[in-house]
């Protein structure tokens, strides 16, 4: 490490340590608290949400504002999205004076984001939206699902989670750690791993190693299909027991009436009776709900 970027971490450790002191502050287990500490990381991902004054950022869970900071100086706006009352009084106090600083006391979960951003844009001054976030790891899955399925007018999500989830988020389906959840994140967006971050990077220390990634959403969906609920209903049935093949896995869901039925459209689809979920490529899934959205009429 050099001696500029040691400098930077050791005064980002200092700041958190006086500000955890001053305002009596503990990391909140139960919110998945790990406060970031590591400059190399903040810089990281600021500069890779490529943000300019005609953005607004939406950070979910700044907690002690370390990247809010970084944020500030680049965006037209930063929005904090914050669930920890306790967190609000040091946001207020540190970002207060700073024009493009607005910070919301709810649950991200539960905020309507559709109409934040229109709003936010109303005037023309924003042009683009754009997520950055150190996310909590034990809601990593709702909150990205939110703003993927919420259709937000959003360009790119950048987050900082556990590395096992960001592998998955990231995976081109078909690949070794393909999930349920790789298939989503796929048909929304292109998606890039930018770092692996260090449990060393954080105060308390995680237990596990995190991984910074990217998100830029797509103009159109990766597969052109009529019904995209019916695709990731099955993509989910075929998941819930992955362990199965394909086959019995859809059969056992009654996405195929019988097994026969799902021989039949196997067959059709060129794909191998004993192919097992994680093998598919999205325009499979997308083939076999036509399929079945075909026999249902």
């Amino acid at each position: 490490m050099s001696t500029k970027k040691g400098k930077n971490m050791e005064n980002i450790l200092e700041e958190t340590r006086f500000l955890m002191k001053k305002y009596g502050i503990r990391a909140n287990k139960s919110l998945g608290q790990n406060f970031l500490i590591n400059s190399e990381v903040v810089e990281s991902i600021v500069n890779s949400s490529e943000i300019s004054e005609e953005d607004m950022v939406i950070e979910i869970g700044p907690g002690l504002g370390t990247l809010t900071k970084y944020l500030l100086e680049k965006a037209g706006k930063v929005l904090c999205i914050e669930l920890d009352t306790r967190m609000i009084e040091i946001l207020e106090d540190r970002f207060s004076i700073y024009k493009n600083f607005e910070v919301i006391n709810e649950d991200v979960l539960k905020v309507n984001l559709n109409e934040i951003i229109k709003e936010n844009k109303k005037d023309g001054k924003i042009k683009n939206v754009k997520v950055v976030a150190n996310l909590p790891y034990y809601i990593t899955t709702p909150i990205i699902m939110k703003l993927l399925e919420d259709k937000l007018d959003i360009k790119s999500i950048t987050v900082m989670i556990q590395k096992e989830v960001a592998d998955r988020l990231i995976e081109t389906p078909g690949g070794k750690d393909t999930g349920a959840i790789t298939y989503s994140v796929y048909y929304y967006c292109e998606s890039e791993k930018i770092m692996e971050v260090p449990n060393s990077s954080f105060i308390p220390e995680p237990e596990v190693t995190s991984e910074v990634i990217k998100m830029t959403l797509r103009n159109q969906p990766a597969v052109n299909i009529e019904n995209a609920k019916v695709m990731f209903m099955i993509i989910k049935s075929a998941f819930m027991q992955r362990r199965k093949t394909l086959l019995n896995a859809l059969t056992n869901t009654k996405v195929f009436l019988c097994k026969n039925e799902g021989i039949e459209v196997l067959k059709k689809l060129n794909l191998d009776e004993n192919v097992r979920a994680e093998n598919l490529k999205i325009e499979d899934f997308a083939n076999i709900a036509k399929e079945i959205l075909e026999k249902s009429k």
